[in-house]
Parts: structure tokens; C-alpha cells; sequence
């Protein structure tokens, strides 16, 4: 399997149970997360306007985006990096300009507007520009695996990336 492409099968070649398990979670990761642990966090470290990445949003240069981290018990084990693809008007845009700290997953599984899409996945290596913005968290690891899912609200689609950080191979459900 190439590293450079997003696959909608999940190929670990012998990976990690644990992990698979949670790059197949067909629920809410921030669900899943508060059942791990006892303190759960979103960390915002980024909202508003940003310039596109790769094969997100193809023909604009600013989005509107979000990136955060979710931590379990103060272990940052998921790096998600969301953005709208369109429609930059409407409601979602107004939820996710208003969201902060917030976990965007609460809205997504709980909101009975919410399509999702099905989910693709990736391995990333610091060529990547994702895992470039996820290895402060890395604790050191040289590859990285991502998955992303579009969530569409009538005619508003967002697409959420979630990379998983070595951490999140210490929680248990």
C-alpha cells in the first residue's frame, strides 16, 4: 500500500489490535475517550480562517478550520484537524466559529442533521503535512495513522481528520 494516498480499507499489515480498533470506531471518538478515562479535554490550538492543505478543499486558499487536541488524564492521544469544504455560510459555519474548547464530536453524533460519510485512512510520515502538525504529540513515532470521514449538513460538508497519537494505545474501553 502506498503511504501517500487516503484508502477507504484499513491495511495495517499486522498492526496493532488496539489501534485498529480505534481507526475503525464507527461512533464518536470523543465518546469513546470520556469512557476511558477520568478527565477528558478538548485543547484548542487553532480556529477561523486558515490556508488549505493537499487534497482538502482543492481550488480555495482559505478555509475555515479547527484544530485541536484530545487528551485522556492529560495524555494528548488524538490530533483532529477539521474543515469546511463548503458553503461557508449557514449554520454549521456559526456552530464551529462559536465552538472553542468544545469536543466537535458532540455535535456531530448528537445533532439528528448530520450525514456521515464513510471513512478513509492513512499512514503519514513527516513528508506529510499532517503529521507535521501532529508530531509535537508524536512522542518521537516516524509514522502516524489518520483517518478522515466528511459529515454533511444539508448543503455544508465538513471534513474531520483524526490522527492517532501513541497514547491512545494505553486506553481501554
Amino acid at each position: 500500500m502506498r503511504r501517500d494516498r487516503w484508502r477507504r480499507k484499513l491495511i495495517m499489515g499486522g498492526g496493532d489490535k488496539v489501534l485498529a480498533s480505534w481507526l475503525r470506531e464507527p461512533s464518536s471518538l470523543t465518546a469513546r475517550c470520556q469512557l476511558c478515562c477520568d478527565q477528558f479535554r478538548v485543547r484548542l490550538l487553532r480556529a477561523g480562517l486558515m490556508k488549505r492543505m493537499g487534497d482538502v478543499a482543492a481550488g480555495r486558499s482559505l478555509i475555515r478550520g479547527r484544530e485541536v487536541v484530545l487528551e485522556c488524564d492529560g495524555l494528548p492521544v488524538i490530533f483532529a484537524h477539521s474543515v469546511l469544504l463548503t458553503v461557508t455560510q449557514g449554520r454549521l459555519n456559526r456552530w464551529l466559529a462559536g465552538l472553542g474548547s468544545r469536543s466537535l464530536g458532540s455535535l456531530l453524533f448528537s445533532y439528528p442533521g448530520f450525514k456521515r460519510g464513510g471513512l478513509e485512512f492513512i499512514r503519514l510520515d513527516a513528508r506529510h503535512p499532517l503529521y507535521r502538525l501532529a508530531a509535537p504529540w508524536s512522542a518521537g513515532q516516524r509514522q502516524l495513522w489518520a483517518r478522515r470521514s466528511e459529515h454533511r449538513l444539508g448543503r455544508q460538508v465538513l471534513c474531520v481528520t483524526e490522527v492517532f497519537l501513541p497514547a491512545i494505545c494505553k486506553l481501554e474501553k
